[in-house]
């Protein structure tokens, strides 16, 4: 290094190194930009905002987001150091703010900062989401029935809460057109509108894997786009005649179902307190469901026998204590009624 290397050859300070003093570096390199304009657009339906072409669903409303999207203004000189900006906005109108922002940080060891003015931009746009289902637009229907019966308010409910949770958990993860369009129930059951055929797929297996049952799909050619051809599908949903907590006769006793599939059908029975396997055809008759049986008092146990009043009468009709029947007098058993015997539920 010689002499005149050692200082500034800018403003003549002694230099460590070669080059320019830190101060004369940091005022000659423009180390923080601003954009004068920033535009957002976001969906008026839904509320999703769109980056480029791609829409995001966000819970956050126009004065959170637009301290984040004044920020997204500004561009640092890749040497800058401990970043931070403040931002204050105002409302000029309903599609447009005005950001003032603060921005400071450090230069070649050097504390830096400076003010701008950014406005921001609000458009709004119909999202691919909304535009779809406002357009009644659909790739499928999923149509929920059960074999020779009409489906019980529980399995509605369930049916309906399945596909829900299958739809915000698609969403979650990003698959903004797995939506459900419309969900009505009817005299044969359930229709649940889709608009993809994967949240289809998942509702029909998400129901069956809970209730049982099968399902078969058939699709419908709708038409063309750049030379694939397009489907839509139903998805018929078949649950089993016998449904899960189901009570039934048999010949000689009552068993309840535990789990049905194409060839038995897996109960729990009442007089033995097992579970087993019997066959569908062996069923005379169902009397009810365990989930809508009632209290009964047990008004005294005897000698193997138990009195058991009567919810409906107030009459005591006495029953045998099966052995594995952990019973109190005292105490409330559950029951269904099949005429004038009362079944007594596990």
């Amino acid at each position: 290094m010689t002499i005149q290397d050692r200082f500034c050859p800018k403003c003549g300070k002694p230099l460590e190194t070669d080059g320019f003093c830190p101060s004369c570096r940091a005022s000659d390199t423009p180390w923080a930009v601003c954009d004068t304009r920033v535009a957002s657009t976001h969906c008026p339906s839904c509320g999703a905002t769109k980056q480029v072409n791609t829409w995001t669903d966000t819970e956050r409303e126009q004065a959170e987001l637009a301290p984040d999207l004044a920020r997204s203004a500004v561009h640092f000189h890749p040497d800058v150091k401990k970043r931070s900006i403040a931002v204050e906005v105002r409302d000029i109108s309903p599609n447009r703010s005005r950001a003032y922002l603060t921005i400071t940080g450090t230069l070649y060891g050097l504390s830096m900062e400076k003010t701008c003015t950014v406005e921001l931009v609000w458009h709004k746009e119909q999202c691919d989401r909304c535009n779809r289902i406002t357009g009644s637009y659909y790739e499928g229907i999923v149509q929920v029935r059960a074999d020779d019966r009409d489906l019980s308010p529980f399995e509605l409910q369930s049916a309906a809460a399945i596909s829900t949770q299958i739809e915000e958990s698609l969403i979650a993860g990003g698959e903004r057109l797995s939506f459900i369009s419309d969900m009505t129930e009817n005299r044969d059951g359930l229709d649940i509108t889709v608009g993809s055929q994967h949240i289809g797929l998942l509702i029909v297996q998400g129901i069956t894997a809970q209730f049982g049952g099968r399902y078969t799909t058939h699709p419908k050619l709708v038409g063309e786009k750049n030379g694939r051809q397009l489907f839509r599908i139903t998805y018929l949903v078949r649950l089993p005649r016998y449904q899960r907590h189901d009570v039934v006769k048999l010949d000689r006793v009552y068993v309840e179902v535990e789990q049905v599939d194409s060839r038995h059908v897996r109960v729990f029975d009442l007089s033995e307190g097992r579970s087993r396997s019997i066959k569908e055809d062996e069923i005379l008759r169902r009397i009810g469901n365990a989930r809508n049986a009632q209290p009964a008092l047990v008004a005294y146990i005897a000698g193997g026998m138990m009195g058991i009043l009567d919810p409906e009468t107030g009459v005591t009709k006495e029953y045998p204590k099966k052995p594995w029947q952990t019973i109190v007098a005292g105490e409330n058993v559950q029951v269904l009624r099949d005429g004038e015997i009362l079944v007594v539920m596990r």
